[in-house]
């Protein structure tokens, strides 16, 4: 039997493109994926993207709805979409969409707000998308954990999304790796599970990161770590560190409560094993998460019928 599409779902961040043929079920029928996030597209040409990307699907189906969620919404993306205020939900998410003006079958998903209790505003685009997915209207509290470049940890109950903070812990591995003292003392980058495990062991210690950061060269230079597991031991820290600030940001503990932890494999994995070293349980979430977000959100907005 022949699987008709009903959707068209792009996740569209700043470094990749993923494009998804979804049926009326919410199955994934065929995906595209390709290294033409935002920052690569020159001269704003996102339409020229799009039509080489999966200018064969608008063609075969020019009256499907398209739906498309991530950095392509942010200032520097295609067009711009306001923030939807968290709390929020598939509903809430889809009565935020915007179309775009001239390809009307062309919707963009908004990213969420969050005013802190510390009064300072946080925000995320595409990770709701994963989230909604996910998390689908499955009651109860779930937390999550979304790696990356900018880490996302949010909570999500009984369907909706009430709480997400961010933590730069892929950047700061980044700049540190390329432009610090640290970085010149790493040799190779091969995961080492030992090294990994002595700095999520660190970051469980006294004293704040700054501190512990430093560690990395000492340990070095008193020959207590050997300079192809300086990495491994620095992502340790900073990932360590980063579960335990974001525990302490909840305003119920976490003891008890499965965290699920969305994105790639190797990510995934060095998160499930901080997860695990903390004495907490994880699971990894589906690799659809997006896709079903997209398409719970245009059902949602009765983009679907």
């Amino acid at each position: 039997m022949i699987r008709r599409a009903a959707l068209i779902g792009i996740d569209w961040g700043t470094t990749s493109f993923r494009a998804y043929r979804i049926d009326a079920g919410g199955g994934v029928i065929e995906t595209r994926e390709a290294p033409a996030g935002i920052l690569s597209v020159r001269d704003g040409n996102f339409e020229g993207v799009l039509t080489r990307e999966i200018g064969a699907w608008l063609g075969a189906g020019p009256d499907l709805p398209v739906i498309a969620s991530g950095m392509i919404t942010s200032r520097q993306g295609w067009l711009e979409v306001p923030y939807c205020p968290c709390p929020a939900g598939d509903a809430a998410i889809a009565g935020a969409l915007m179309r775009h003006p001239d390809r009307t079958m062309l919707h963009f998903v908004p990213g969420l707000s969050l005013i802190g209790a510390d009064g300072v505003p946080d925000v995320i685009r595409g990770e709701e998308t994963q989230i909604v997915g996910e998390v689908g209207d499955r009651p109860g509290r779930h937390l999550l954990v979304l790696p990356g470049t900018h880490s996302k940890w949010a909570l999500a109950e009984d369907g909706v999304i009430t709480w997400f903070a961010t933590f730069m812990t892929g950047e700061l591995f980044a700049v540190l790796s390329e432009h610090s003292i640290l970085g010149r003392l790493m040799a190779g980058a091969d995961d080492d599970d030992a090294a990994y495990g002595r700095g999520l062991a660190y970051a469980r210690g006294s004293g704040g990161l700054l501190k512990r950061l430093f560690s990395a060269r000492t340990l070095c230079l008193f020959g207590e770590l050997p300079e192809r597991e300086v990495a491994s031991y620095l992502s340790g820290l900073l990932i360590g560190t980063e579960l335990r600030e974001a525990l302490d940001s909840l305003e119920q503990p976490a003891s008890g409560q499965e965290i699920t932890v969305v994105g790639g494999a190797d990510l995934c994995g060095r998160y499930l094993a901080a997860i695990e070293d903390a004495g907490l349980r994880g699971r990894r979430a589906s690799d659809d998460a997006a896709a079903r977000g997209l398409f719970l959100i245009a059902r949602a907005a009765g983009l679907i019928r």
